[in-house]
């Protein structure tokens, strides 16, 4: 190997999940974004769910792609086998720096390993996490800090948080912040607006969306009832409408059940990818109050598609918004104040819309690729 170039990585895919939740997105967005920079010395192997091999393989012409064990689509015959059979994989491919992009990682790799710790609301947030899942993670989070060589994460917040929290140290972490696909999220036709609106069965009526797992760190309950009191006395009161994965957030029912029988609050489910830039950026508002997120991949795609942004100053979430969003708290009575003075105020949405959509294009999977790469040849160095 010619010094000063990158190592040979194998980067672990196989928990990316079915539904290209966030995980998803981060890993088809690095690998696409590393895709295009392969030619230039980029030496990478990639094992994958049987289901992503003809994505990645397409994505990735120049890499070497694996099929991990059909077992491994299931969770904990994964964690199993990323203890034993990932670092002998790693060894088979020759691999000089294993990423693992997931908060986990082998004990025992065999080579330099790189973890993405993508949040540190596991300790921040932990009574919006059921028990089972706050102690796999936060146990996870310090076996990843205490044994990698290097930890990516994607925003200062988050490497902040680490370091306050969990002592952790500042020269082994690199700060690679998200992008965003602008092919997939971008600023809608009114055909694709229509078309969105017909699918949900809203015709020409306005909305507020939401788009995100229904966690309890979403704070879905609370927008749900801040969007109520918002538009409840209005002449044609604007739709909320919640999509995305139905999480296991028992509170969001009891918040439906308030809604007055005038409003229209819709709960779609997941949407098709290809819908998403009209959802998103044909909405009056799109509707974030995170308590906090290691990221806040949502907001930035909201704003990728043009849409007005009314999210929370926590954690990350000013880094991705800056100054082009509109931020309330996580309260209910401010939400409904917050959300009212934007339905209110057509020209504060429009400067919104275009300062979002003109901040997203600073964000790109290429500049994240290349963070990655500079903390993968750090980690073999």
């Amino acid at each position: 190997m010619t010094a000063g170039r990158p190592p040979r990585v194998l980067i672990d895919a196989t928990s990316v999940p079915a539904d290209r939740g966030g995980v998803g997105r981060y890993v088809d967005g690095l690998l696409g974004a590393l895709g295009k920079v392969c030619g230039s010395g980029v030496d990478l192997a990639v094992v994958s769910l049987r289901t992503d091999l003809e994505r990645y393989t397409r994505m990735l012409p120049g890499a070497e792609i694996i099929p991990a064990p059909a077992a491994v689509a299931h969770r904990p015959a994964r964690l199993a086998w990323e203890q034993t059979g990932l670092p002998l994989l790693a060894q088979q491919v020759g691999a000089q720096v294993l990423h693992s992009p997931f908060y986990t990682c082998p004990l025992r790799a065999g080579c330099p390993v790189t973890v993405t710790v993508h949040d540190a609301t596991f300790f921040t947030e932990p009574e919006h996490y059921d028990k089972s899942r706050r102690t796999f993670f936060r146990s996870a989070i310090k076996t990843s800090l205490r044994r990698a060589d290097r930890v990516i994460v994607p925003s200062k917040a988050t490497r902040d948080e680490l370091i306050r929290l969990l002592d952790a140290d500042p020269t082994r972490i690199d700060v690679a912040y998200h992008g965003v696909d602008h092919a997939a999220f971008h600023a809608p036709s009114e055909e694709e607006k229509a078309r969105v609106r017909a699918r949900l069965g809203l015709g020409s009526s306005s909305y507020v969306a939401f788009l995100g797992a229904k966690e309890p760190r979403k704070n879905v309950p609370n927008l749900i009832r801040g969007w109520a009191r918002a538009v409840a006395d209005r002449t044609d009161p604007p739709a909320l409408v919640i999509a995305g994965g139905q999480g296991h957030d028992d509170d969001i029912d009891r918040a439906v059940a308030e809604v007055p029988s005038h409003l229209r609050l819709l709960r779609p489910g997941y949407l098709r990818y290809a819908d998403l830039p009209g959802f998103l950026g044909g909405a009056l508002v799109a509707a974030y109050p995170s308590y906090g997120e290691g990221f806040g991949l949502p907001i930035l795609e909201a704003m990728a598609c043009a849409a007005p942004v009314l999210t929370t100053p926590r954690l990350s979430l000013p880094e991705v918004g800056g100054d082009a969003v509109a931020y309330t708290s996580e309260d209910a009575d401010q939400i409904a104040t917050d959300l009212a003075a934007l339905l209110d105020d057509e020209q504060r949405r429009l400067t919104l819309a275009k300062a979002g959509f003109d901040r997203a294009k600073e964000f790109t999977w290429e500049s994240s690729a290349e963070v990655h790469i500079a903390a993968w040849s750090r980690a073999r160095a």
